[in-house]
């Protein structure tokens, strides 16, 4: 045998044995954990880190669906341009097949299109703007949290059922304060007064309490994430307007916030994705093993990228690891029927979960401390955003 022809088949022998970059899950987790932002990141990145746990992931190189998987990690302290940097590196330098996490609807919708133009996949774990469930939806795309107007449309149907003739909305001039009120106005069937959009990370709501004074609304309906929430509570309840004006929360009140916001939050009315006193066994398990592990209590963040995790490692199973193709691993995920801390789901053919939407209330509990008690489910059904989602671009 000539040494050519040795050489040749020792390449190949190497070439069989030793597996393809390819065969190795890479996984950018685009996050917010400076800035104003950052505890509200903490909630998304602890359920990330439970999922894995729970999928038997501690570290890099360890298989999620049986895929050897690495994974990377990046800040976009809550700013579009930072997201557009972060996105690079992962595309660029780390080679990532999939993009996981996105806080913030403004920040996605920034870093969407280069990521689709890399033929990259994204799971949305929080952020769910409407452009993406219509005109700019993708095949590439899935989202394991809520499309942002479905809970702000469950809100309106709730504040129909209490019979509320006037309201005043009020959120954040960004993406998801605007899907957010419109969504709600989209269902709402009294006389909406006003929408007040005032600017991020606000934290004086004077000017806003003076409208309300001026406009006296039967309620108000308030978007105000994280700091900003807590600032508005504390000084609503310090207004005196409490007792005047019934209030709406929309993800402004949750676990995050709560032990901030502490008693001026009692009486409030919120509509979630997730349900804290769902008897789901998968909800059980969630619940306990997040207090042992981070010592408090979820919020939906930590559900939607907890169930985020195991959506990926079916899809690894389904496609046997096959990361060729990314579409279609974002198809086995929209094509399953995810069993998750929520029940058994679906997904809409833009890549948005169809799933029931709860009353919540705050109450004091049995230590006087406030706690979010379940309620009534307020609907279950597909986003108003499916038609215009081109047919091309459906899975």
């Amino acid at each position: 045998m000539t040494k050519l022809r040795i050489v040749t088949l020792v390449a190949a022998a190497l070439t069989v044995a030793i597996p393809a970059a390819a065969d190795e899950l890479r996984i950018g987790f685009l996050n917010t954990t400076t800035g104003q932002g950052a505890f509200i990141g903490r909630f998304l990145e602890n359920g990330w880190k439970l999922g894995l746990e729970h999928a038997g992931w501690t570290k890099d190189g360890d298989k999620l669906g049986g895929v050897p998987t690495k994974i990377f990690y990046g800040d976009d302290q809550s700013r579009p341009d930072i997201g557009i940097r972060e996105v690079d590196k992962f595309i660029k330098a780390d080679k990532v097949q999939l993009i996981a996490g996105q806080l913030w609807s403004h920040v996605l919708m920034a870093t969407q299109k280069p990521i689709f133009d890399a033929k990259v996949m994204l799971i949305s774990t929080n952020a769910g703007p409407s452009p993406l469930a219509g005109a700019l939806c993708n095949p590439l795309f899935v989202a394991a949290g809520s499309q942002n107007d479905l809970v702000a449309e469950a809100t309106g149907e709730l504040v129909n059922n209490d019979g509320i003739k006037t309201v005043l909305g009020l959120a954040p001039n960004y993406q998801a304060g605007k899907d957010y009120l419109g969504g709600f106005e989209r269902a709402y069937k009294g006389k909406m007064l006003d929408k007040i959009m005032f600017k991020v990370a606000e934290s004086d709501y004077q000017a806003e309490f003076a409208q309300v004074r001026a406009k006296k609304p039967d309620a108000i309906v308030i978007f105000a994430p994280g700091a900003m929430g807590v600032a508005f509570m504390k000084q609503w309840q310090a207004s005196g307007l409490k007792d005047q004006v019934k209030l709406y929360s929309i993800f402004s009140i949750d676990y995050m916030t709560l032990p901030a916001i502490g008693d001026a939050a009692v009486g409030t009315v919120e509509v979630s994705y997730w349900n804290p006193e769902s008897d789901n066994p998968k909800n059980r398990r969630f619940v306990k093993d997040y207090l042992a592990k981070f010592g408090h209590m979820p919020s939906f963040p930590s559900v939607a990228n907890y169930d985020a995790v195991g959506m990926i490692a079916r899809a690894m199973e389904a496609t046997k690891g096959d990361l060729s193709d990314m579409t279609a691993v974002a198809r086995a995920i929209r094509k399953s029927a995810p069993e998750t801390v929520r029940g058994t789901l679906k997904f809409n053919v833009n890549g948005f979960l169809i799933q029931p939407y709860w009353k919540l209330t705050v109450a004091a509990g049995p230590d006087g401390k406030p706690v979010i008690k379940g309620g009534a489910k307020v609907f279950e059904r597909a986003d108003s955003f499916t038609d215009k989602c081109p047919a091309d671009k459906r899975l």
